[in-house]
């Protein structure tokens, strides 16, 4: 696959259930994150962005940004296994890199430990392990 067969464009509405299917294929969401359209709809309302990477009207890869007008947190970042390595994570990134730009915001985000192939990534995009923190989560209430 050539990048030019890829699209990297906002997502729509319409693509809830297969953006649902890629991030479930992806290990990104899971029923305790609440990732559902009410939730997009509301990040996207703050000045958020929900990119869509497209081949063949198939969604396969994503990055959200949430804004909280302080910072830029990146969610939910990948490419489906078969197609990594090929470009498109960089093409994501840099629509996230013009947004934070054109925002003059920080952009924070979590990597798994294993997941090197990302980590590789993002140090090669201007990253760097913020020493001395732990991400502690709550999700009951």
């Amino acid at each position: 696959m050539t990048n030019q067969e890829i699209t990297i464009r906002d997502f729509q509405e319409e693509d809830y259930l297969a953006l649902m299917d890629l991030w479930t294929k992806l290990g990104l969401s899971r029923p305790e994150r609440g990732d559902d359209l009410k939730v997009i709809d509301e990040t996207l309302r703050l000045r958020g962005k929900l990119l869509v990477a497209e081949s063949e009207n198939n969604i396969i890869g994503s990055a959200w940004i949430t804004n909280n007008g302080r910072r830029l947190y990146l969610h939910h970042m990948g490419v489906l296994g078969d197609l990594q390595g090929q470009g498109i994570g960089q093409m994501l990134m840099d629509f996230v890199n013009d947004f934070a730009a054109e925002k003059q915001l920080q952009i924070k985000l979590e990597v798994h430990q294993k997941n090197q192939n990302a980590q590789k990534l993002y140090r090669s995009n201007g990253f760097t392990l913020l020493e001395g923190y732990d991400v502690l989560i709550r999700r009951n209430f």
